[in-house]
């Protein structure tokens, strides 16, 4: 790895500014910088992992497939954060247990395995960062759980579509299908309740686009 380098994974990965000059060093040595194409998907369930992607930019979605083909998204990383399931799998010598997909093309620093055993062993401030993307994402996924146990769809439904609305538009650019996804839920659930959205005039569907149309109604689902 150049300088240049490194010093594009310091402007990311602020921590490492701090620490000592053998981990840059071991950088240096063993990390190496690859892009991505989107819709890549990086590690199926049940391969092994070999080494930890931290990305530079662009998105990755990890997510699980139950029996059914219903899919359900556990988290989301970018620029900055690691995938916790690929460093506990790294750790406990397990192998990968969902699906992590590239959305957005990214850039990535890969750390083989062996070199990340060694680096949590060896420097605090990197097994301080590991500890912290697998606090971070356990609270992500404990969010999901609480969500999926403890809320209505319909509130659910509500606040995705307002988060999702581009900025200056009242329109998502999506499918059914995607939401159910995302939601964790059947297609035929989130259809029907779009279906219900639309004759209570909050929205006004078409194919592949969802039009917010009284935004401020919409968000009375919240409460």
């Amino acid at each position: 790895m150049e300088k240049t380098e490194l010093k594009r994974i310091l402007n990311t990965l602020h921590f490492l500014e701090e620490a000592p000059d053998t981990l840059q060093r071991a950088f240096t040595n063993h990390a190496v910088i690859q892009k991505i194409p989107a819709g890549t998907t990086v590690f199926w369930e049940g391969d092994s992992c070999h080494s930890l992607a931290i990305l530079l930019s662009g998105s990755v979605r990890v997510f699980k497939v139950g029996e059914s083909g219903r899919e359900i998204t556990l988290y989301r990383f970018g620029s900055g954060g690691g995938c916790i399931l690929t460093a506990s799998c790294i750790m406990n010598g397990g192998d990968f247990p969902a699906i992590a997909q590239v959305e957005e093309e990214a850039e990535a620093v890969i750390i083989p395995a062996n070199v990340l055993r060694d680096w949590v062993n060896r420097f605090d401030i990197w097994r301080q960062f590991v500890l912290g993307l697998l606090a971070q994402r356990l609270a992500d996924v404990i969010t999901t759980v609480e969500e999926i146990a403890f809320r209505r769809m319909d509130t659910r439904l509500a606040e995705w579509l307002l988060a999702n609305t581009a900025r200056d538009s009242r329109f998502v650019q999506t499918t059914h299908q995607k939401i159910a996804e995302e939601l964790g839920t059947a297609r035929e659930v989130i259809s029907r309740l779009l279906k219900d959205f639309e004759m209570e005039g909050l929205i006004l569907l078409s194919r592949g686009m969802i039009e917010i149309h009284a935004p401020e109604k919409l968000k009375q689902k919240l409460k």
